[in-house]
């Protein structure tokens, strides 16, 4: 695309605004008829005139003498004859009869023919044409004439044929007679005939009754052809077959007119007797005739009189003859949805009714008619107007004032807003008034109302122009020109869907659809429809009429070089916008013209529509000099609020945004597309208007845009001062210059056509200079900007339009057969606005170009890419730009790929398309595009592509900038991600994930042939290498997580970047502050991202960073969890920790973030958890095993007295769970669980672990230990209390009395063993408790004698004498003990071991061998308790064994004896 016509999205959007406001006022300004009826109630002037000095409005463009033939018949007759006449506009005819000869001959044009037709002997009395209905007729056969004769009634076939080249499809006509379809006429003479557009032929006899004719393709006793009464009872048809007419009597009041209403399928009938009956032909036109309602006294002089009161001063009040209805005529939807007919008057008033009690219709459904009652009367187009003024060439100035000044209308006709009226007041001649609305903006009244509601209503008022032409003889018919087949397609493809036009198609032809839209008038459609054209059959010939719109009337004042006051005049009654929009018609020729507009033509109109002094300058509303404080009736206004002054711009902007607001509004706010079955998505989908309408409609628009891109470029009118500074060598120069100079005079000349006329008092009351807001050269400035914005606008659309049609060609169903359902709704939703100017529209048609292109480029394509892309790019390059050129020709090169066999050109094929789309990344359809690339096995454009485009779409990296809002981080990271799940998707295919394709073509089986494991992983690890190798950080994690969550880990930590790390730990939710690289900060971890951890972990063993590892695996190991998801156990916890100690055991002292002291302090802490981790999990395993005999026996638990044993089962369960969720501490364990539920044992050896010391650790120890011993003897006696000291004895030894107080054990086990036995509730031997100690102390003898006999020595504790006794021969028990482990010592053996098998004597050998001291302190022992058993107060009895024990010790300590005994 040049620069020129570049489009920029922003001035697109500005300027769719604009056209949006005022299109949107257009269609508010378009009033419905009955609106403005009410208004122009209180006008007194619903009229005016046309001004002499311009072309004529309605002028007669030809005249032509009746056939020659039709004329001699009629002559020959003598003027006798029965003589009837009439217009068939759809063929394009006009008929005479006379008597039983019919004439047919072209209207518009005499050709030559005039065909007759006399097949009948009876006088024609009635004619009438139908379109027929489809299936009964060959083709050719596209009308039927219906004949009616006193005798017959009978059905003629016409055929209409076009000329060769087709530019006349009227050129033939003829006529095939029908026999079988003629039938009697019953007696009945037929006075008129009406037809609908479902084919349905109504007569009307002069009985008063209305007939209906049917026609098919019966046979047998069915008749083909058959005529049916639909207004008389059974009694009335009786009498017509059985009693001739000569004998019915009364009077008969025949129907002389019936009109029919085909868009609210109602059929008027008309009597001599002014009666108007209502019929309903049902709710779709084809249901039985239902009689509605009969007005008889409709006309009432009082009500008349008094609507009519704004005409009675101008005209006699005196009326001769009794006022009649001359014709009614229903009136279109187009001009009202209330007001349903019109009834002229012979004094040339207008009756509007209406055939419903409401006003309105209810939704779309028009309301079925129930009434007919007069809504409004208008008065009469006035002969004259006050000062002399006339109409064409009949003024008053030649009739005498005795003479009747009232109209007297013999015929009349109404079409689309347009009364033609046959007045034969004057004696001498005929005329013809013709009254049409009258377009211009201001009003010919003298008068000044102050009221604002007033002019209000003024300004709403239905105002119209009245023209009269004199006419010979009398007007019979009176038809439309219908506009032709192919204009009519064009208007009604364009209009039939606008709900303001109010019309659809009814059944009626296009052309009379397309005619009724000239009753919204002239200014909204005259770029788009002909000029009006009307046919008037007269007795004296034939005349055509031809309606100048007013671009027609400015176009003949240009070209007629007219005073330029003219022109002005023009400009002020038309309103600068409005005038300027008609010359940018002419300048641009988008205006409907029957001949070219020449180039003088054109310049002159682009001249005045540059020419400030017509359509003003920019100026600023509210400013000093040209403040806006007059109301619109030109009084002073004290009381309005000041507005900030802002520009307004002349009326060369007005135009404009008028010309291209007309030209979009068939399209602006509707679909673009429409589908044969809306709530189904498999209905067929096309454009919504035809190509040739949307060709039509470019046209215009492309033309239009021209022009101002050439008066752009040769910088005329604004554009030759608008941002230059200085004024010279402008257009604008003396005119801006002079208004910035002060100069009032030039001020009013420029501003007058564009302010509304201010008063040259108005213009400045002070001469003081006052500073303007925008300076004159700024504002022409803001102006051509504004000019531009449309421009660019216009440019867009009629691309868009080329685009529409280009895709129509191609039939968009097909094309869209792979969108899914959305976006086929969508698409079938979108407007043409939407398309044009927002996001979603850009994105629809990229879709629909890719379509296109994909028919072109696909496997079974109809062409190549330039075969299509040049068309693209020449008519809508901002819909297919440069970058999708390079792109479909990459395609291509795929496709060619894709077919290629060898693999080396492949490869190059595919290169050479990666290369092509580089260059253009954010323009590609990349999931398409890299599907196809995977396919082929070329991973180096499935990774590049994607992050290329993700750096196109997001340039700033605002996906990961924190200062931006939420949303706009968001938006930014979903484009990204579309981006990034292309090669993440590349990668799930290759891990075998995807099992099925999700978009792009077909390639062939060569390029799928499957892979080996090895060629995957080749590929994967290809992936990952390239997408590491990009910069781009957000898409380093998002292709880190996928990796991990298809179970890539080892290639990860393999090809990982220098950000793997730190990714791991923001995920894993590591704090990064501290000395420490990795804090422990206690914080809960989702249980999935456990898994970050595990790879950190795993990554610093691969690295040989133990320390590292084994910090991030306390981590995992202290990690906290909710309770809510999936959380480690405790012996996963305690494989963490096991591989910490392991990790901080292998830590090298060359490890850069560590030292050997270092990691020493980690190796203790490390062992310590593992420690405490050790204790939770006994805990865990006492509970549960609580639990399990808890549950198993519920009614023997004791352990909670207190407390219901429900209750209790459920807190310890509870407290299972808390042990089970977290890593708690020893204190936590201690006070927490172990001592409440008793265990300890545990406790023991958490209190040795904790290296307890002191006189009150020492307590708790010693309490500790003394409920360890009875919870013991409680379950198994001594015996147990006995294993139960030799297993913690033995774990606890060596270490201080705090740890293991042996005194407090021994004097409490001796104690029990004493009671247990003299109860007989345990029999405990004398050795049980001493050798208990002795394995508690691991064989140590000297600390259990001692604490024995620390407790004999002392006082204070008060012993028994049995109870001395029980620890004496512990005692014994002890030094015998010793003593074999001295003699084992001696041999070398192990003192356990010999302790244990020894039970020998000792030989001689064995007893030199045994240290003397100790010998000697042995005996010395033994000889010592010997007194002491001897002072015991106990019988001989008793006491003799353990005497003669010690002595026996002692003697064989000091002499040879044997240990046997022992």
């Amino acid at each position: 695309m040049s620069r020129e016509n570049e489009i920029g999205i922003r001035d697109i959007v500005k300027a769719s605004v604009v056209v949006s406001d005022r299109i949107g006022r257009d269609v508010s300004a378009q009033l419905d008829l009955e609106e403005a009826l009410e208004a122009s109630r209180y006008t007194s002037h619903p009229y005016s005139t046309h001004p002499r000095e311009w072309p004529p409005l309605v002028e007669v463009v030809d005249s032509r003498e009746l056939p020659s033939v039709l004329i001699e018949r009629y002559n020959a007759a003598g003027g006798e004859g029965t003589a009837l006449c009439g217009i068939f506009p759809e063929i394009r005819r006009a008929w005479a009869s006379v008597d039983n000869s019919l004439f047919l001959w072209r209207f518009d044009k005499w050709d030559g023919q005039c065909p007759e037709y006399s097949g009948e002997e009876q006088a024609i009395c009635a004619v009438g044409l139908v379109k027929t209905k489809p299936g009964i007729f060959v083709e050719a056969i596209q009308y039927l004439l219906v004949l009616a004769t006193p005798v017959e009634l009978l059905l003629i076939g016409v055929c209409c044929s076009g000329s060769g080249d087709g530019s006349d499809p009227y050129a033939e006509v003829s006529l095939q007679p029908l026999p079988e379809y003629t039938i009697p006429s019953d007696g009945v003479t037929m006075t008129c005939i009406a037809c609908t557009n479902r084919g349905h032929i109504f007569l009307a006899g002069r009985d008063g009754h209305i007939y209906e004719l049917h026609y098919s393709t019966g046979s047998g006793w069915y008749k083909q052809c058959r005529k049916v009464c639909l207004t008389a009872g059974l009694g009335s048809v009786v009498s017509r077959w059985v009693v001739p007419n000569v004998f019915k009597f009364g009077a008969v009041d025949p129907i002389v007119e019936m009109a029919v209403d085909n868009e609210r399928h109602i059929l008027y009938a008309r009597t001599e007797e002014m009666k108007i009956q209502v019929y309903s032909l049902g709710q779709d036109g084809n249901g039985p005739l239902k009689k509605v309602t009969e007005e008889k006294n409709l006309i009432n002089q009082r009500e008349l009189h008094s609507s009519g009161r704004q005409a009675a001063a101008s005209r006699s009040s005196a009326r001769p003859t009794k006022t009649s209805i001359v014709s009614i005529s229903p009136l279109s939807t187009v001009e009202s949805k209330w007001l349903h007919l019109v009834a002229i008057l012979s004094d040339g008033r207008r009756m509007y009714l209406t055939t419903t009690k409401s006003s309105g219709t209810f939704g779309n459904n028009l309301q079925k008619p129930s009434c007919l009652k007069v809504v409004t009367t208008r008065p009469a187009p006035p002969l004259g107007v006050g000062g002399g003024l006339s109409y064409g060439p009949l003024s008053l100035a030649g009739r005498s004032q005795s003479e009747d000044l009232s109209l007297k209308i013999e015929s009349a006709h109404y079409s689309s807003a347009t009364l033609v009226l046959s007045d034969s007041s004057p004696s001498t001649t005929s005329s013809l008034l013709i009254a049409n609305r009258d377009s211009t903006s201001t009003t010919q009244s003298t008068s000044s109302s102050t009221n604002l509601g007033t002019s209000v209503r003024s300004s709403r008022a239905l105002r119209e122009c009245v023209s009269t032409l004199p006419i010979e003889g009398r007007m019979l018919a009176v038809a439309e020109v219908l506009p032709l087949p192919e204009t009519a397609a064009t208007v009604h493809s364009l209009y039939s869907q606008l709900e303001f036009v109010g019309y659809d198609n009814f059944g009626e032809s296009f052309e009379k659809l397309a005619g009724k839209l000239w009753a919204r008038g002239d200014l909204p459609t005259q770029h788009i429809l002909p000029r009006r054209r009307m046919i008037i059959f007269s007795t004296m010939g034939m005349m055509e009429l031809v309606f100048n719109r007013p671009v027609d009337i400015l176009r003949r004042l240009l070209e007629s070089n007219t005073p330029r006051t003219i022109l002005e005049d023009f400009f002020n009654r038309f309103g600068p916008g409005e005038a300027a929009a008609m010359c940018l018609m002419l300048a641009a020729r988008i205006v409907h013209t029957e001949n070219f507009i020449n180039n003088v033509v054109a310049e002159k109109a682009a001249e005045a529509f540059e020419d400030p002094r017509v359509v003003g300058l920019p100026q600023v509303d509210g400013s000093g000099a040209l403040a806006n404080t007059r109301t619109g009736a030109g009084g002073f206004s004290m009381g309005q609020v000041v507005q900030e002054a802002e520009p307004v711009f002349s009326g060369a902007h007005e135009g404009l945004c008028l010309c291209a607001s007309r030209l979009l509004l068939p399209v602006w706010e509707l679909p673009v597309m429409s589908s044969s079955d809306a709530a189904n998505e498999n209905g067929i989908v096309g454009c919504r208007l035809s190509v040739e309408a949307m060709q039509v409609l470019e046209d215009k628009l492309r033309s239009l845009e021209k022009f101002l891109r050439s008066r752009r470029n040769q910088r005329r009118g604004l554009y030759g001062s608008a941002g230059l500074g200085d004024l010279t060598g402008s257009i604008l120069i003396g005119t801006i210059a002079d208004v910035a100079t002060g100069d009032r005079s030039m001020t009013r000349n420029i501003y007058s056509p564009y302010s509304r006329n201010l008063e040259s008092g108005a213009a400045g009351t002070s001469n003081k200079r006052q500073r303007l807001p925008y300076s004159p050269a700024e504002l022409a400035s803001m102006e051509v900007r504004a000019m531009e914005c449309v421009r660019q606008l216009l440019l867009r659309c009629g691309e868009a339009l080329f685009l529409l049609q280009l895709l129509s060609r191609h039939h968009v169903t097909r094309l869209i057969q792979s969108f899914d359902s959305s976006t086929k709704q969508a698409l079938i939703q979108l407007t043409f606005h939407q398309l044009v100017c927002s996001e979603d529209g850009d994105r629809l048609a990229t879709r629909l170009v890719s379509a296109l292109m994909e028919y072109y480029t696909g496997p079974d394509g109809r062409g190549t890419v330039d075969d299509i892309s040049g068309r693209l790019r020449e008519g809508c390059p901002s819909f297919y730009q440069e970058s999708d050129y390079k792109f479909y020709l990459a395609v291509e090169c795929l496709e060619r790929a894709a077919a290629a066999t060898n693999s080396d050109e492949r490869e190059t094929l595919a290169r050479d398309a990666f290369s092509k789309l580089s260059g253009v990344p954010e323009s590609a359809d990349l999931q398409t595009v890299c599907k196809r690339f995977e396919d082929l096995r070329f991973y180096e454009a499935v990774v590049r592509l994607p992050l290329q485009k993700a750096q196109a779409l997001d340039p700033a990296g605002d996906a990961m900038n924190e200062q931006l809002e939420a949303g706009a981080r968001a938006h930014a990271f979903a484009q990204r991600q579309r981006c990034y799940d292309i090669i993440t998707s590349a990668l799930r295919s290759l891990k075998g994930e995807a099992s099925q394709r999700e978009f792009g073509s077909p390639i062939r089986p060569s390029a799928q042939s499957s892979l080996t494991p090895a060629a995957r992983k080749k590929y994967i690890c290809q992936i990952i290498q390239l997408g590491v190798q990009s910069s781009d950080r957000i898409f380093h994690e998002y292709l880190y997580r996928t990796l991990i969550d298809l179970g890539l880990e080892d290639e990860l930590l393999e090809f990982g970047g220098p950000d793997l790390v730190p990714f791991l730990q923001n995920a894993g939710r590591e704090p990064t502050t501290g000395a420490s690289p990795l804090g422990h900060s206690g914080a809960p971890t989702p249980a999935h991202e456990t898994k970050y951890f595990e790879l950190l972990a795993r990554y610093y063993v691969l690295k040989r960073q133990h320390v590292l590892a084994a910090h991030v695996l306390l981590r995992l190991a202290e990690r906290r969890s909710n309770g809510l998801e999936n959380f480690s156990t405790l012996d996963q916890r305690r494989q963490y920790l096991s591989n910490a100690v392991i990790q901080a055991k292998s830590a090298s002292d060359g490890d850069s973030l560590t030292n050997s002291s270092r990691d020493s302090g980690l190796l203790d802490l490390l062992e310590g958890k593992l420690t405490v981790l050790q204790f939770q999990i006994k805990i865990k395993e006492e509970l549960e095993r609580l639990v399990s005999k808890l549950e198993s026996a519920p009614s023997t638990s004791e352990s909670a007295p207190s407390n219901s044993e429900a209750e209790y089962l459920q807190t310890v369960k509870e407290k299972v769970k808390e042990l089970s969720l977290d890593l708690k501490s020893i204190t936590q364990l201690y006070n927490e669980y172990a001592v409440p539920f008793e265990l300890w044992e545990i406790c023991l050896e958490m209190l040795y672990f904790a290296s307890y010391s002191g006189d009150t650790d020492s307590s708790i120890v010693r309490d500790t230990w003394g409920r360890l011993m009875d919870q013991a003897l409680s379950k198994g006696g001594i015996a147990e209390a006995c294993a139960v000291l030799k297993r913690i004895g033995s774990h606890v030894y060596p270490g201080d009395s705090a740890v293991l107080p042996l005194d407090t054990l021994c004097l409490h086990l001796e104690k029990a063993a004493l009671d247990r036995f003299v109860s007989g509730a345990e029999i405990v031997g004398d050795e049980d408790v001493a050798r208990a100690l002795l394995a508690a102390c691991k064989g140590a003898v000297e600390p259990v004698l001692n604490t024995y006999d620390q407790l004999l020595s002392s006082g204070a504790v008060l012993l028994s004498p049995t109870l001395k006794l029980r620890l004496l021969r512990s005692v014994l028990v002890v030094l015998r003990e010793w003593a074999v482990s001295t003699s084992a010592r001696g041999m070398g053996s192990s003192p356990i071991g010999t302790s244990l098998i020894l039970r020998g004597t000792f030989s001689m050998d064995q007893r030199t061998a045994i240290s003397h001291g100790v010998r000697d302190k042995i005996a010395s022992a033994a000889n010592r308790y010997m007194t002491e058993v001897r002072r015991l107060a106990l019988p001989q009895s008793q006491t003799d064994a353990v005497y003669r024990g010690f002595k026996e010790l002692e003697e064989s300590l000091l002499t040879s004896l044997s240990f046997e005994r022992f």
